[in-house]
């Protein structure tokens, strides 16, 4: 029989998102070490909540180790092994201590953390493994490469390959939910499952809200001659577009202004990001140099490739609210349209109009309809998912 080699211990505290680098190395999706997880990061419907620590690649094939949460449900596995879903979570900034798997009362992103947690409980609920990836560089060394499509796909893949071999009851059916950045995340998962994880079955993909036009949303500061708490993105985007280009500089990009702030992405959420002393603080016509280039030139290219519009071999739902007030409505059709041209007979698109009601959340002025389409949709997303993921085939 082959010998198993036994895990190395997992430190306690924050030293478990840390490893020495001769750990980094070798295939994406082995396991470097995992711990149980409990406090408010824990799904309360889980049988048991672990964070794990594995290893994935970034886009320029360099060895990383990426951060998530595995959950199990309480209901013994079914023949064939528990389906699992893999959540890609929306933005909640690029600071490590932000990272959903080490989120805490004190964490300036526990709001945003902790919405989904009702959605993900249904999903344990149904006898669905639940996991989730902190995302390349959010928890972990590195900065976080903001809506790289890439980068985002592996943490989502690989967590699953991982969550697989800590617990072989975990079945190779897989779907793939995500809101907001982990809407266009999701997108790309399913795109690079084919090729990344092979061994995967990719039943479904949903995407509520998914991020989208980004080189326009991140250009079109330009005209705005005031300041807003949006432009918190352009910073997020730029960091991203970094990671795919690293001969992009920032101070080719910023005005001096906003240059002075561009390191709050290092330690801020994305609400700090927002605030008046940061982005939020600077009118959109003094966020960025108007001289031509070759960062200029490298950021366009990296912000297009953001786009999620992408061949995916399995069904597609997408979700929209009219009435959300981050995500618009006015960017994700002509997305689906494109969509469903690349990928004909297979989207489906939930398109909740002013006229139906979609939930606010108990923060409206925080969360709004933007997190309460996840709310509203629920229902109708549940159902979707388990005809693909269980009833199907």
């Amino acid at each position: 029989m082959p010998t198993i080699t036994p895990l190395p211990l997992a430190p306690e505290g924050d030293s478990f998102y840390y490893p020495p680098y001769v750990l980094l190395e070798g295939e994406h999706g082995e396991v470097i070490w995992s711990r149980p997880l409990g406090g408010v990061a824990a799904l309360a419907a889980a049988k048991s909540n672990e964070v794990v620590l594995y290893r994935s690649r970034d886009v320029h094939g360099r060895p990383i180790a990426v951060s998530g949460i595995v959950a199990l449900p309480k209901a013994d596995p079914p023949r064939g092994g528990y389906p699992v879903v893999s959540w890609a979570h929306g933005t909640i900034g690029s600071a490590d201590d932000c990272a959903p798997s080490r989120d805490n009362p004190r964490c300036p992103a526990h709001l945003w953390n902790q919405h989904p947690h009702a959605l993900l409980n249904q999903f344990l609920e149904k006898g669905w493994a639940v996991v989730m990836t902190d995302y390349e560089g959010l928890g972990t060394y590195g900065r976080h490469p903001y809506l790289l499509g890439e980068s985002q796909a592996r943490g989502i893949l690989d967590i699953v390959r991982a969550a697989r071999k800590l617990h072989p009851e975990i079945s190779a059916r897989l779907a793939i939910v995500g809101h907001s950045q982990g809407g266009q995340a999701a997108l790309f998962g399913a795109h690079h499952a084919p090729t990344w994880t092979p061994e995967l079955d990719l039943r479904c993909v949903a995407a509520l809200a998914p991020a989208s036009g980004i080189k326009d949303l991140f250009f079109g500061v330009r005209d705005i001659d005031e300041p807003r708490p949006g432009f918190a993105f352009t910073a997020l985007f730029l960091t991203g577009a970094i990671a795919g280009d690293p001969s992009i500089q920032p101070s080719e990009v910023l005005t001096p202004e906003a240059y002075a702030v561009f390191h709050h992405v290092e330690s801020r959420p994305r609400a700090g990001l927002a605030e008046p002393d940061s982005f939020g603080g600077i009118k959109g016509t003094n966020l960025l140099k108007n001289k031509d280039n070759p960062s200029l030139h490298a950021l366009t290219r990296e912000l297009e490739r953001m786009h999620p519009n992408l061949e995916i071999h399995a069904p597609i739902r997408i979700t929209q609210a009219e009435a959300d007030e981050r995500i618009w409505e006015s960017f994700t059709t002509p997305l689906v349209t494109q969509l469903k041209t690349t990928n004909p007979e297979r989207v489906e698109y939930r398109l909740y109009t002013k006229k139906e009601y979609v939930s606010q959340t108990h923060d409206p002025e925080r969360l709004g309809y933007h997190f309460g389409t996840v709310e509203t949709d629920a229902p109708e997303l549940l159902a979707w998912v388990e005809a693909k993921l269980v009833t199907e085939r």
